[in-house]
């Protein structure tokens, strides 16, 4: 992936030293099992946010001015079990920077890493995982690291809350807190299901989206495209309610598949990125970011993985 800017934005608004965000593009797709192609969804989302108007008309803002550093691409890929590794130590890297960290993939396996990374730096830490698959198997093709098994860590090891699931196979009911799953179709008929998500949530969230979560008649550009998903409004109204209740510490986005053809699935996924931002910095005055991120130095909470220093 060439060096460039996120969304073309000047090089004033770019450097590290004085972004207050960080993206980090994970190029990885070696355990999807249908259709192929999402590590090229990077690519595809930063050349849709090269074409994107970057005044947001609902909040009135121009989030980058806050400054969005695009980092060096995660480009492990030699295993699963290393990708994760890999995309765990660089996000904790900037997180430990004080930073508000972002990651765009990629396969939805890539969000083992930025979990792990972010629930060892946030204390009481819920996981949102909006998506259409349950993702709880605890090992799948041989491997815990494997994109069905992106949520079982964060199952067993944060307060997990999975919004839009409708497909799973039956063996993950066993790990599954229904409690705290809100299935597509009991949200059609729920007008609260936004509320009632939102009480279950601890003060510190990081959201992980997962494209599949939209409707194919609006996103189709994913490997794994199931019907009756999210639509647009009613997606922004709940992220918006998040953003505006919680502290939401970190999100990544993953599964965009693009399709060479249809560029739309592409400008979805990068206003998307572009919504979620306005939405945590519509309320924060320049320099408040540092003191509202929440951020605990994670030295306080032992780690079982490997945790390295990625500059």
């Amino acid at each position: 992936m060439n060096k460039r800017t996120y969304a073309g934005i000047s090089e004033q608004y770019a450097k590290i030293e004085t972004s207050k965000i960080v993206l980090i593009p994970v190029p990885y797709d070696g355990t999807s099992t249908w259709q192929k192609g999402a590590d090229k969804g990077p690519e595809a989302f930063l050349n849709a946010s090269d074409n994107m108007e970057l005044y947001d008309i609902e909040t009135d803002s121009e989030v980058y001015k806050n400054g969005i550093h695009l980092a060096d691409a995660v480009t492990e890929n030699s295993s699963p079990e290393k990708m994760v590794a890999a995309v765990h130590a660089v996000t904790k890297t900037f997180i430990r920077k004080n930073k508000f960290v972002t990651i765009i993939g990629g396969e939805h396996a890539i969000s083992i890493g930025t979990i792990r990374a972010f629930n060892e730096c946030f204390n009481d830490l819920t996981v949102v995982q909006i998506d259409a698959h349950a993702d709880l198997r605890k090992e799948y093709n041989g491997s815990a690291c494997n994109h069905a098994c992106t949520a079982y860590e964060a199952s067993q090891n944060t307060n997990l809350i999975q919004v839009g699931i409708r497909s799973m196979d039956a063996i993950e009911k066993t790990v599954m807190d229904e409690d705290k799953v809100f299935f597509a179709h009991e949200m059609a008929i729920d007008d609260y299901w936004m509320e009632n998500a939102i009480d279950l949530m601890t003060k510190n969230v990081f959201i992980t989206f997962d494209l599949d979560a939209f409707d194919p008649s609006i996103l189709p550009a994913t490997g794994t495209p199931e019907p009756g998903g999210l639509l647009w409004y009613e997606t922004l109204d709940f992220l918006k309610k998040i953003f505006k209740q919680k502290n939401v510490v970190g999100f990544d986005i993953a599964e965009l598949c693009p399709n060479e053809k249809d560029k739309s699935s592409d400008f979805l996924a990068a206003k998307l990125y572009y919504k979620m931002l306005s939405y945590k910095f519509n309320n924060l005055e320049l320099d408040d970011y540092e003191n509202e991120s929440g951020f605990k130095e994670p030295n306080n909470k032992s780690t079982k993985f490997e945790d390295e220093d990625y500059d």
